[in-house]
């Protein structure tokens, strides 16, 4: 059995130890030998030892009500603690370490592409032509409040240094000391919110992590490609190569949120452009300080004039132009009179100036100054540039298309919501074509339709830097993109923006093709978009309609055919990746999940969604999130350059028998089995993930309704919550059964030795049945679910159990994560502190229902409930 490396180890150990400390402080000392009776407890359980599970319900049943709070925080406080250090450990830079997660490193990777055969010219090429996009979602699962987060990146620092080698001892205890603060800190801090955030909110969250880690990782990133492509190829990265972008949906994405408006957005560009002037603005301090020489190239001194200091005349006038940028900027947001004489508005305003100190270093032979923080700021320009992140817009296509109706019926042409789609797509066209507004200045919209034409005027007012993708939920036909291209030139849009249909059912993803087919057919579409055509497929609502192995199929084969489509087109297709954090959202190992993608579809462009505690995972801190860009940069370098084959014939038939199953099994059991909206509903938290303020927009797309009406998130968060994890596997263990009666096994096994999407299926499913818990998911039916339902939870544990089992047969191996041990070594850990907080929720849900009925809820319960959800998703890793 894999135990945790050693160094690791040590700082879970410090870490408890500390935590420890603050816990007999206060609550004390008895409330401190109770939380370590219960972790004894919970271990022996894990353990089965003979009784051990009677102990520990005891010992939680005798929890009194004024130890309920600080119990539940003690084991929820210790797996953020545990997160913490083995984030840390994946990035620790000590001598003699080599952590159990290394990063295949740029270089490794262009070198093994050389090897395959790809030209040294090719290779470079590629790489500095690639455009990866992070698209930062306002689905913000995180539950951690942003305060303790920047006290655990401060813990993060802390551990850091505790690594070097050469500390004296009082250094050692000066550190050991800040981390006893800071722990105490986070003790005595309320770890919930207690207020929804706002979209504003949500915006200035996603603005704070490029603050405080991609604003230094993204530069360093670049050094160590540009490094890695001269020493391979012999030519490094273009000064303007910008690989990498950034982009947001908070503040942005308004489907089925009636809380972003368009003052939302609006605000959102403008506190974007504020951020960035001001982080800018550190930069130019710095490279004040740094450029003091006087020699300079003919350019430079033209623009710099007779100053003996060239370099901090250009830079101070930019300066002064920044500090205009950011009062501007920072009036505008309340909506306040401001002054826009000689500010930065286009990207070209920042970049010239900088370019212009740079060439003029590099001419006058001082190529190490300019390749400094120059260089530096350079890249940040051409990478986040005036606006900071690119905010893509989000909107239903019934909006959409209710407007233009609207303007329709004004103008007394008919019912365009009754028109045929070759109707429609005749009027939008022919009204495309012509120069004319459609709609007289003395219209007055409907209140609905006018937010969605006050949204397209707020976007018309940006810069094409500004923007990112304006994706259309619900799309099926032409006519949903050109309505909104239509709603934008309306609105006095002047230049094309990408527009971005969003397929995300399964009958969604079926159509998908045809309805790209018949766009791409439309001569006038084709010249707007210039052969380039974006195109998100959505992983949450296909897995929640179809269940995991149907969409995952689903999603592949649209995926194939849009790639063909685009190919035989001539247009150049990127694919926007919608996934989650969880398997169930599509989440999972991304270099896996990008190498796994059909050939051809990983076309040196890739977009993806990033949420909640998922971008703080990944790009939270500086090393860590240059970590992450080298593992998504190499892994689309590789599908680009070195795709998988095409699946054989039978793999494709046996994905087809398979799913059919799957399907089946899987829509019986949520669609078709009356008794289970009950269940699911008394089994699991869903009814109250509401308490915990998570982000903007409501649980639910329509206040009332059943499984289809709630959103992917909470449905995952539900199931997780009690460990049942049901919405990854269900319909999986009947396919899976099914094949190995039917002798298919063998198959199967070709298909994960040689077919990366299988392996990679296989995979995830493994990983996440690793994470259910039969004894967990009992209790919670024992303790919150009516006797007359129960029958159907212990139907669906037993399949689940089945399920495990026919994993561990198709991959020939005695137990989940044998090929995975730290990962399964990981999950050891975090057990017998998730335990705890698993029974004590069960309890805590039936006190909260039984005291809802009664009127009232008490307070330490709403509160304990809370603490128990938030830790439950630390000890899971995830939420939705």
């Amino acid at each position: 059995m894999t135990e945790l490396h050693p160094d690791l180890r040590e700082n879970v150990r410090l870490l408890g130890e500390l935590l420890g400390e603050s816990i007999r402080r206060s609550p004390g000392q008895v409330c401190f030998d109770l939380i370590e009776e219960i972790r004894a407890a919970a271990k022996a359980d894990r353990r089965q030892e003979s009784g051990s599970d009677q102990r520990l319900l005891h010992l939680l049943s005798t929890i009194s009500d004024d130890q309920l709070l600080p119990v539940t925080r003690a084991f929820n406080q210790f797996l953020n603690l545990a997160n913490l250090a083995e984030q840390y450990h994946t990035i620790r830079r000590k001598r003699g370490h080599q952590s159990d997660l290394m990063v295949e490193s740029l270089t490794e990777v262009f070198e093994r592409l050389k090897q395959r055969g790809i030209d040294a010219t090719e290779l470079h090429d590629r790489v500095a032509d690639l455009r990866i996009e992070f698209v930062m979602t306002a689905h913000p699962t995180e539950v951690a409040r942003r305060t303790l987060i920047m006290k655990y990146d401060e813990m993060s620092d802390c551990l850091a240094r505790l690594d070097h080698d050469d500390l004296m001892d009082s250094e050692r205890n000066d550190v050991v000391n800040r981390l006893r603060q800071l722990i105490a800190e986070a003790w005595h801090t309320d770890e919930i919110r207690h207020q929804r955030p706002t979209a504003v909110d949500e915006a200035k969250w996603g603005f704070a992590v490029i603050e405080n880690s991609l604003w230094q990782a993204l530069p360093a990133f670049l050094r160590g490609l540009d490094q890695s492509l001269e020493e391979t190829t012999g030519r490094g990265l273009p000064v303007a190569a910008a690989p990498i972008r950034v982009a947001s949906w908070m503040g942005g994405d308004r489907d089925g949120n009636p809380n972003v408006t368009h003052d939302v957005t609006r605000r959102v560009f403008l506190l974007g452009r504020w951020m960035a002037a001001d982080l800018y603005l550190r930069d130019i301090q710095l490279l004040r300080g740094e450029l003091s020489m006087w020699e300079a190239n003919a350019e430079l001194r033209a623009v710099a004039g007779d100053s003996r200091e060239p370099y901090r005349e250009v830079l101070g006038r930019l300066r002064e132009r920044l500090i205009k940028t950011r009062n501007w900027a920072g009036a505008s947001v309340d909506g306040l009179a401001a002054d826009d004489t000689d500010i930065l508005f286009e990207n070209e305003d920042l970049i010239a100036p900088l370019e212009l100190c740079y060439q003029s270093l590099i001419d006058c032979g001082l190529e190490t100054i300019a390749n400094g923080p120059l260089l530096d700021s350079l890249r940040r320009a051409h990478t986040f540039g005036l606006p900071l992140v690119r905010l893509d817009i989000r909107q239903e296509a019934a909006r959409h298309a209710e407007a233009v109706a609207e303007m329709v019926n004004f103008l007394g042409l008919g019912d365009y919501l009754a028109w045929p789609e070759s109707e429609r797509q005749a009027f939008l066209v022919n009204e495309l074509k012509g120069r004319r507004p459609l709609v007289p200045r003395h219209w007055e919209p409907s209140e609905a339709v006018a937010e969605v034409l006050a949204t397209c005027e707020v976007i018309a007012r940006q810069t094409p830097e500004a923007l990112g993708s304006y994706v259309i939920s619900m799309a099926s036909q032409p006519s949903d993109v050109l309505n909104v291209i239509l709603l934008l030139r309306e609105s006095g849009m002047t230049r094309p923006m990408r527009i971005v249909p969003l397929f995300e059912t399964l009958d969604d993803l079926s159509g998908a093709p045809e309805s790209m087919s018949a766009l791409f057919e439309l001569d006038w579409y084709r010249n707007y978009c210039g052969d380039h055509q974006e195109v998100m497929i959505g992983y949450s609502d296909s897995a929640k309609d179809a269940g995991q192995m149907m969409a995952a199929w689903a999603q592949y084969q649209a995926q194939e055919k849009l790639t063909a489509l685009a190919r035989d087109a001539g247009i150049h297709l990127t694919l926007f990746h919608g996934r989650g954090g969880t398997v169930g959202r599509g989440g999972g190992p991304a270099n896996r999940a990008i190498l796994s993608q059909p050939p051809g579809s990983v076309n040196g462009s890739f977009r993806i969604t990033e949420q909640g505690e998922m971008i703080r995972f990944k790009f939270g801190l500086p090393r860590l999130a240059e970590q992450s860009l080298t593992l998504y940069t190499t892994a689309v370098v590789e599908a680009t350059l070195a795709p998988p084959k095409e699946p054989e014939p039978e793999w494709r038939e046996t994905m087809d028998w398979l799913t059919e199953r799957s399907l089946k099994a899987y829509r019986d059991v949520v669609r078709n089995n009356p008794e289970f909206v009950p269940y699911f509903r008394q089994a699991t938290p869903e009814q109250a993930l509401g308490k915990l303020s998570l982000g903007s927009r409501p649980a639910r797309r329509k206040a009332t309704g059943g499984v289809e009406s709630l959103r992917a998130i909470p449905w995952i968060f539900a199931w997780t919550q009690m460990r049942l994890m049901l919405p990854s596997w269900l319909g999986s263990d009947v396919a899976l059964s099914q094949a190995a009666g039917a002798g298919r096994l063998p198959m199967l096994r070709e298909m994960m030795a040689r077919w990366p999407f299988f392996r990679t299926y296989v995979d995830m499913l493994e990983m996440v049945l690793a994470k259910a818990d039969l004894r967990i998911a009992s209790y919670y039916d024992q303790t919150l679910v009516d006797p007359a339902l129960r029958p159907l939870g212990k139907e669906l544990r037993a399949r689940l159990t089945d399920c495990i089992e026919q994993v561990k047969v198709l991959k020939e191996q005695p137990e989940l994560l044998a090929a995975e041990p730290v990962f399964a070594h990981s999950m050891r850990v975090r057990n017998p502190y998730a335990d705890p907080l698993h029974y004590l929720q069960a309890e805590l849900l039936r006190r909260d229902r039984d005291g809802e009925e009664a009127g009232e809820v008490p307070e330490m319960v709403e509160r304990a409930l809370k603490v128990t959800m938030a830790g439950i998703a630390a000890g899971m890793r995830n939420t939705g």
